[in-house]
Order: structure tokens, then C-alpha cells, then sequence
């Protein structure tokens, strides 16, 4: 296969978003939307990847980071002025270069692979990435002669009546011949209704030339669209959002009400799996087979074993193991490591802990900073206090220990194997396996005790 490269343009400011953000850099499916056009180049294999920036470009270089190549616009002359910027870079290459935008973030490996592939087996100068419009309002058109041939393309502002009335526009995406492409830049002129540089005019002028010009119609129009204010953001939420969910389906997840379910792209789950209503699937989390997940549970990069059950709870940057039972209302936070046939209950919190297999922890509780072993009971109302004001202790609790209610467990401190701790204790030393602690104040009952304080309360008459 011949070379390929790709230059994707980002460096507009993108005003209609009416943002301190750069129109690039907004969350799409979880993640900037110039990051899927990247992740997508990636995939296809292009060996070299140029980014034009200009507005904010510290910010696109932060999150973009070394997997791609820059060069600054630094004045908006027009998208050829822009793909002129990527000469030192590519001119002289031999190859294919894609040109992309950074607000097309629906496009798909598929379309973008047939592109190429027909670009290269017609032997093409110039493949346009076209689709059909209706109406094709805002959109260049895609001109062409009585035999189908590609002639030029009409931005909107320059169309004739006659052009205007045309279906098939222009994507924005392109596939060049690397060489021609920077012979055919060095001719464009800025004599248009803008005073702009077109990259659309290289189309005209390859055609000039002599050279082979054609298009590659996608049959869905939605993945051409460029997001250039927050309701087109909005509308390729619904569509990525659509794709994501229906591909799970495909693969044998069943989704209950997809009008209610949010899957981010990077999101893994198997097959068998049920996902209920009101679930946020986020980052790299990974959903084993034959689970149940909600209603409203939020995941993020998550690793969730087979058979396990999760219902109305947030978890972040966790893992928990196979046939577990999450919730209701249970938050495990960051750095906790949940094991087999564990269950955590209704308002119970777990930070950075582990827990070891089959321990239960009900209801009510909170563990931090903790290393549970297995078949623990954690009775109601269980605190790990982990932090003295100053610095986060650890709690150490061995295999099959009886934890009895309303216990306050004060790190550091170490709990042996097979102990049973008296409700409402607080444990501030270490308890050796086999033992039973007991910290609380013998009760005390004062006989009559109310009635002296009633009558000394009594009003007087």
C-alpha cells in the first residue's frame, strides 16, 4: 500500500460555540471530539499525522501530546492557507495525505478505508469525501461534467441558482496525491466573495491540470457533519451515542431503554450482560459476561468480573470481581480492589481498599485505606478511621473476623484472623487472631434518674 499521511486542521477559533474552549477540544463520547478524528487516523495506519493549530494550540498540544506532528497557523487565511502550512513537513513525500477536519469526529474506519482504497486503485490525484444533502444548505457543492466527472467544488456564498439546487456536497475530507496536492496549493488565489485561501479550489486547478479527480460518496450523511456550534454538539452526542449502543447489541448486550443509556466509545462489555435504565458507562471500563448493571449506576474505568450484579451506585477507577453484588447506593472510590462474591451494600463507601473474597460489608459503613481479607462480616455502622488530620493510615482485617455494629477501627491498626469485635467498639491496639475485643464503657443505669429531672423541672404553681 502506498504511504499514507494526514493533516487534520484545528486551528479556527470556532466562535459559534460561544466557549473559552476550543471547538476542537469539547467532549464528544467522552472525550475531545479531535481526539476521535486522531484515534481514527491511527487506526487506519497513517504513518505520519500533522495537526494545524493556531487559536489555543498549547491546549490541543497538551492533550494530543507526541502521537502527532504540528505546525501554527498563525492568521486564518483559509483551509488551503492552513494545509500550506504542513509544506515543510510532507512536500516531496510520495503517497496518499488525507485532509481532515478536527470537528468531524463521526467519521468511520470504514468509509475513511474505502476512500483510500478508492483513491489509490483509481490512480486518482484528488478523492473528494462526499454525501448527499437535503437540503444541502451551508454546504459546497460538488460540480460535475455530463459524463459524472468531478469539475470543481462551489463553496455556498459563490454558488450559482443552479449549483445551489445541487444534493451532493462536500465533506471536507479529501484524499491527495501527496506531490500534487503541494503543486496544486502553490496556484490557489484568494479572488472569492471571503478573500480566502480554498482548499476546495485545488480541485479545480488538479482538474486544469490534466489530473484524475473523483468522489467517494458515504451513503450516511451524518458522518460528514462538523460540529460548529453546541447543537450540532449535541446531535453527534445522539448519533455516536446510537452507533456506540446498538454495536453492543449487535455483539449480545442486551439494553433495555437506549434512550437512557450512556456508553462512551472506549467502553468494553460482553456478551449477556443486561444493561438497565439510567447507566454512565465512562473511560476504559470493561464489563465481563452474564452481569447485570443498573438502573442508574455510573462506571468509570471500571473492570467489572462476570456474573456480577451493580445497581443504583458510582464506582470509579475500580475493579470488582466475578459474582459480587453492588448496591444500592454504594460508592467505591478510586484504588479499590473488590474480589469474588463480595458483597457491599446501601451506603457504604470504599476507598482504596481491598476486599477480599466473600466478605460482606451490608450496609452503612465505611471502608478506607484498608486491606480486608476473606468471608469478613462488617456489621452495620462500621468506620475505618483512617485519618488523623494529617496522614491517611491503613486498617488490616484477617480472614473470617466478625466485625459487630456501630465499630470505630482506628488506623493503624491490625485486626488478626477469625476475631469477633463487640458492637460499638472503638479499636485503637491490635487484635490477635482468635480473640474477642471489646472497647466500650460498661453500662451504667441510674434507677429513676428521669423522674428526679422531671420534678425538678416541674413548673412551679
Amino acid at each position: 500500500m502506498s504511504n499514507l499521511y494526514s493533516i487534520v486542521l484545528a486551528a479556527g477559533q470556532g466562535t459559534r460555540m460561544k466557549s473559552k474552549t476550543h471547538k476542537v477540544l469539547h467532549q464528544l463520547g467522552g472525550k475531545p471530539m479531535i481526539g476521535h478524528v486522531v484515534n481514527l487516523l491511527n487506526r487506519i495506519n497513517c504513518q505520519e499525522t500533522v495537526v494545524v493549530v493556531g487559536y489555543q494550540s498549547e491546549k490541543i498540544r497538551d492533550y494530543l501530546g507526541k502521537q502527532v506532528k504540528y505546525v501554527e497557523q498563525n492568521e486564518q487565511l483559509g483551509t488551503a492557507h492552513a494545509v500550506l502550512q504542513a509544506k515543510p513537513l510532507l512536500e516531496g513525500k510520495e503517497g496518499c495525505t488525507i485532509v481532515v477536519c478536527g470537528d468531524t469526529p463521526l467519521l468511520t474506519e470504514s468509509t475513511l478505508s474505502e476512500l483510500v482504497n478508492q483513491h489509490i486503485s483509481n490512480k486518482a490525484a484528488a478523492t473528494i469525501l462526499t454525501a448527499e444533502a437535503n437540503p444541502p444548505t451551508g454546504y459546497g457543492r460538488i460540480v460535475r461534467n455530463q459524463f459524472g466527472e468531478v469539475l470543481k467544488i462551489v463553496e455556498e456564498k459563490d454558488t450559482s441558482d443552479n449549483e445551489k439546487i445541487i444534493k451532493e456536497v462536500n465533506s471536507g475530507t479529501y484524499c491527495f496525491d501527496n506531490k500534487l496536492l503541494f503543486k496544486a496549493l502553490s496556484l490557489v488565489k484568494s479572488n472569492n466573495s471571503q478573500g480566502e485561501y480554498y482548499l476546495t479550489d485545488v480541485i479545480e486547478i488538479l482538474h486544469s491540470l490534466g489530473e484524475k479527480v473523483i468522489a467517494h460518496q458515504t451513503a450516511d450523511f451524518s458522518e460528514t457533519i462538523g460540529i460548529n456550534d453546541r447543537i450540532a454538539l449535541a446531535n453527534a452526542e445522539k448519533t455516536l451515542k446510537k452507533r456506540i449502543l446498538e454495536g453492543h447489541m449487535r455483539a449480545g448486550v442486551t439494553i433495555v431503554d437506549p434512550d437512557n443509556t450512556y456508553i462512551t466509545e472506549d467502553v468494553r462489555i460482553a456478551a449477556d450482560t443486561i444493561i438497565y435504565p439510567g447507566v454512565h458507562f465512562r473511560g476504559n471500563t470493561v464489563i465481563e459476561n452474564d452481569c447485570r448493571v443498573g438502573p442508574n449506576v455510573e462506571l468509570t474505568d471500571v473492570l467489572v468480573g462476570s456474573e456480577t450484579t451493580i445497581t443504583n451506585s458510582v464506582i470509579v477507577s475500580a475493579s470488582i470481581g466475578e459474582k459480587a453484588i453492588i448496591g444500592p447506593f454504594a460508592y467505591i472510590r478510586p484504588g479499590s480492589n473488590i474480589g469474588n462474591s463480595v458483597k457491599i451494600g446501601d451506603f457504604v463507601e470504599i476507598k482504596n481498599s481491598t476486599i477480599g473474597d466473600k466478605t460482606k460489608i451490608p450496609h452503612l459503613s465505611y471502608v478506607g485505606d484498608a486491606t480486608l481479607g476473606e468471608n469478613i462480616n462488617i456489621g452495620c455502622g462500621t468506620i475505618t478511621v483512617n485519618y488523623d488530620g494529617f496522614t491517611k493510615h491503613p486498617t488490616q482485617i484477617g480472614d473470617r473476623s466478625f466485625i459487630g455494629c456501630n465499630t470505630n477501627l482506628v488506623a493503624p491498626v491490625v485486626v488478626g484472623k477469625d476475631v469477633y469485635v463487640a458492637a460499638g467498639s472503638t479499636i485503637t491496639k491490635d487484635v490477635p487472631d482468635f480473640s474477642l475485643a471489646i472497647a466500650r464503657e460498661r453500662q451504667i443505669n441510674k434507677e429513676d434518674y428521669v423522674k428526679k429531672i422531671q420534678e425538678k423541672n416541674k413548673p412551679s404553681s
